[in-house]
């Protein structure tokens, strides 16, 4: 019989290139604006007139895009505003000066939790998590730190060793 792992591998991968964006409902898109592009430095973009039917705006950079949609409903938006656990759902952005950002997190008054986890082999990933102005949790990490490698058999479906953040150890 057949595993679930070996189905997986013998199923074509899907021409998928990279993410594209994050969508996040906003109690306010203005002041999520505000934070995306102050805070974590996103620009904002133009969306395309057949979205004109609703509040909403488009941030892009880093190679991945933010859409702020205005929620209708205060009960679709998270509704603990000072709960930081990084087991949660949220996004994280890779960083290269981790210190720079912590500043920058208290520039705009921020709250934030800062933890530093170490692999046993001596390497370590500092992570920076705190909330949107929407109660959605982002972390700030340098998790390029650690190379990601591929667990169990590399069958069909195979990492991209050339285009990818953090680096693929295809070695192990």
């Amino acid at each position: 019989m057949e595993t679930e792992e070996e189905k997986i591998e013998e199923s074509p991968a899907p021409p998928l290139l990279a993410l594209n964006h994050v969508s996040r409902l906003c109690r306010n898109v203005k002041e999520s604006i505000d934070f995306y592009t102050k805070v974590l430095g996103f620009v904002l973009v133009e969306r395309p007139p057949a979205l004109d039917n609703f509040d909403g705006a488009w941030l892009f950079n880093y190679g991945v895009g933010i859409h702020l949609v205005q929620s209708e409903d205060e009960d679709r938006l998270p509704s603990d505003t000072h709960h930081l656990d990084p087991m949660d759902n949220h996004i994280s952005f890779q960083c290269e000066d981790m210190e720079e950002m912590e500043g920058r997190l208290k520039e705009f008054n921020t709250k934030y939790i800062k933890r530093t986890m170490e692999d046993g082999n001596g390497t370590k990933i500092d992570q920076l998590f705190f909330n949107d102005p929407d109660d959605f949790m982002v972390e700030i990490c340098n998790c390029e730190n650690v190379k990601l490698v591929p667990a169990g058999s590399m069958g069909k479906r195979k990492l991209p060793f050339d285009h990818h953040n953090p680096p693929v150890d295809l070695n192990n």
